[in-house]
């Protein structure tokens, strides 16, 4: 029985690697002269435990500036690659 629930646990904490984004760079890089250029964001999670990079397309950049800007606490799920913005003001 012990066994069942260390491995019902040990599948749990391997589904969900969450970690809180405690810090963020951004940096663009030009990738061909007069061509569209390439934007990173560098998440910086737990305060360095991990890092993450997303490379959004430049119309989603805007929309997620924001999103961090109105999140009060922002997580990222590792495993599933989701950013999940928490403590939004929606009025």
């Amino acid at each position: 029985m012990a066994d069942q629930r260390q491995q019902a646990s040990g599948q749990t904490e391997h589904a969900f690697r969450v970690r809180q984004v405690t810090n963020m760079q951004a940096s663009w890089q030009e990738q061909e002269r007069g061509k569209e250029g390439l934007f990173t964001l560098q998440l910086i999670l737990d305060n360095g435990v991990e890092e993450y990079i997303l490379e959004p397309h430049a119309e989603d950049l805007e929309p997620l500036l924001k999103l961090f800007a109105t999140s009060k606490h922002t997580t990222f799920d590792i495993g599933r690659k989701v950013l999940m913005f928490s403590n939004l003001c929606i009025e």
